[in-house]
């Protein structure tokens, strides 16, 4: 009988574990091309939009002039906060996409 763990066959052990490498490769692969996307959110009409990178680190923030209203400080910080936010929610659900088309999606796998 082949190595291996007690009722397997050293070859299907072999053939797992070379898969779970592969597995593992294509996941570092798409974590790292995921790390240099960018993404951005705008609101208001492009009033306000942010970018950030798949780290979640923010980029830029832009805001037009026109957003800029001493008199309503309020809605600057509540458009500003919706973008951020929105930006890094973006950044999650393109994670998650592609990492679980690659790990079928079991959790715990990135």
């Amino acid at each position: 009988m082949a190595k291996g763990f007690p009722g397997m066959g050293g070859g299907n052990m072999n053939a797992l574990l070379k898969q779970a490498q592969k597995m593992q490769k294509q996941i570092e692969d798409a974590q790292k091309e995921l790390e240099t996307k960018e993404y951005e959110f705008s609101i208001g009409g492009g009033a306000c939009s942010v970018k950030a990178n798949g780290k979640k680190v923010i980029t830029e923030i832009k805001l037009l002039p026109e957003a800029v209203d001493p008199e309503d400080v309020e809605t600057l910080e509540d458009m500003i906060l919706a973008a951020v936010n929105n930006v890094l929610q973006m950044v999650d659900e393109e994670k998650e996409k592609v990492m679980g088309k690659l790990t079928g999606g079991m959790p715990g796998m990135f």
